[in-house]
């Protein structure tokens, strides 16, 4: 798609000015020194024209980089697109101007504090908080309509009572385990949940996420929306170190089946694909709806004004293309046959009804999914929707078969090792974190602390010797679902079985 002698194409060119096609019929913009003519893409964009438009005639690079893994171009424009480059001269006068939720507009920020000075979750989001720009604060701060479920996520580990065991030796402690039917041995429970666009937060990305854990011998399920492909995270990650690929099905699923064959040809490093069920459609995000619209806002009044309508926040254009048609039936097999092997988890399972189908459909097709993650995507979906915590014990309650059937993985809420500790008494067999997990290598290292220092306190040497004897959930059990167990009316199957769960 690249001409064999690109065109030198400056911004004051009478024969083809940049910063004149700036129109729904004829929109170009530069990135990385070329200039792209996008004008047949625009109604394709997952984000809406505006988006483009408002950037249309100048450098968008710096909008691009955060959001785009490379090869996004090649994928979506015409052969031709790429209309010559821009004299280097000219690439200042095109870039656009300061909005806010870019770095503060330039202000000079308080210098980091020392890792080492951080204590605790809290701590690093506040020192991160200070140095990234608006747009991404308010893009990973967000969640759902009264940010509700995302408070109570965390409050729900806090309200359950540790009950230590004395005289044990606890001169050493093991926070080992597997997963996966326990072909993957790993050095925590902890793993990295998926965080879509990880360069908003920092240039390194996920591959920074990967390299800051490696040392934790952990886990990292990469985001659908990672800001980098899936062959660059993996591309430099430590001998032993493994990967999950999150999937959101597209509409076209074409799309869908040509992103598995990739991540199923890196067998070696990615292994499993997590189907992500908890966000069907975008959700109500203000924060991030609120600073997309005063940057926008602010660009229009510099370009004149006048756009095509469009979603603001960077959470809703996210969702362009994500298919709200997913069933038991259709799409399980589908992904079967294109997963190549690779084990299925389920994320996103918020009732007990769900996790007792996703282990019955373990056990009637073996081989398919091994493991589901109890989730209500940080808080970022439906508010008011239950926190893991809840899902943990309707599950025990209800239908403790589960976890005979398929591991259970929880994510949301976390912010200390106590809080990792009382989901593996639980029941759990990892435990996540998503956008804690952007602080990396200092975020792992108190977790961990956090998780070795409990288990000694509990009396716990081994991570198999945690039970539900270790606490106390009476605070929580109170406000859990307390219906019918409703297994024998899923809509999935005719069942026969007494309400009570048949053994599996």
């Amino acid at each position: 798609m690249v001409p064999a002698t690109p065109r030198s194409l400056t911004v004051g060119s009478d024969s083809m000015p940049v910063s004149k096609h700036t129109s729904p019929d004829s929109c170009w913009v530069v990135l990385h020194g070329s200039v792209y003519d996008v004008t047949e893409f625009l109604p394709q964009h997952p984000g809406g024209s505006r988006i483009i438009l408002q950037l249309a005639g100048r450098d968008a690079t710096a909008e691009y980089d955060p959001i785009h893994p490379p090869g996004v171009l090649e994928e979506n424009l015409k052969p031709g697109a790429r209309l010559g480059v821009v004299d280097p001269a000219s690439l200042k006068q095109l870039q656009r101007p300061a909005v806010p939720g870019d770095d503060d507009g330039g202000k000079e920020k308080t210098p980091p504090p020392p890792l080492d000075s951080l204590l605790n979750l809290d701590d690093i989001e506040a020192a991160a908080t200070a140095q990234i720009s608006k747009k991404c604060w308010a893009y990973y701060f967000s969640a759902s309509d009264d940010l509700l479920s995302k408070s109570l996520n965390n409050a729900a580990f806090r309200a359950i009572l540790l009950r230590p065991r004395v005289f044990v030796d606890v001169t050493r402690v093991s926070t080992a385990t597997t997963l996966l039917g326990g072909s993957h041995p790993v050095s925590t429970p902890l793993y990295v949940s998926p965080a879509a666009m990880a360069r908003l937060a920092h240039p390194d990305g996920e591959a920074g996420i990967a390299r800051g854990i490696s040392r934790f011998g952990a886990l990292q399920l990469v985001s659908h929306n990672a800001s980098m492909s899936p062959e660059q995270i993996v591309a430099d990650a430590s001998p032993g170190q493994i990967f999950g690929w999150q999937l959101y099905v597209q509409n076209d699923r074409a799309k869908s089946e040509a992103m598995l064959a990739r991540v199923v040809a890196m067998k070696n490093r990615y292994k499993c694909i997590v189907l992500t069920l908890d966000a069907p459609v975008p959700s109500k995000r203000e924060h991030d709806e609120r600073a997309g619209m005063e940057a926008r806002l602010a660009l229009e009044r510099a370009s004149g004004g006048g756009r095509p309508d469009s979603n603001s926040g960077v959470g809703q254009q996210l969702f362009f293309g994500t298919a709200a048609d997913l069933t038991w039936q259709d799409t399980l097999p589908w992904l079967e046959k294109h997963a190549g092997g690779l084990p299925i988890v389920i994320k996103g399972i918020q009732t007990h009804e769900d996790a007792f189908l996703a282990a019955r459909w373990a056990r009637t097709h073996p081989g398919t999914i091994k493991a589901i993650i109890l989730s209500n995507h940080g808080g970022r979906s439906l508010d008011t929707s239950p926190p893991a915590v809840h899902t943990l014990l309707e599950i025990r309650k209800y239908c403790p078969e589960v976890f005979g059937a398929v591991e259970v993985w929880v994510d949301g809420g976390v912010k200390r090792g106590t809080d990792v500790v009382k989901a593996l008494c639980l029941g759990a067999r990892m435990v996540g974190v998503g956008r804690a997990a952007l602080g990396v290598e200092r975020t792992f290292e108190i977790l961990q602390a956090e998780i070795e220092t409990c288990m000694k306190m509990l009396g716990a040497r081994d991570i198999s010797e945690l039970g539900p004897r270790f606490i106390n959930t009476r605070a929580v059990e109170r406000d859990i679902f307390d219906g019918d167990a409703g297994l024998d009316r899923s809509g999935l199957w005719t069942a026969t079985e007494p309400t009570r769960a048949a053994k599996l």
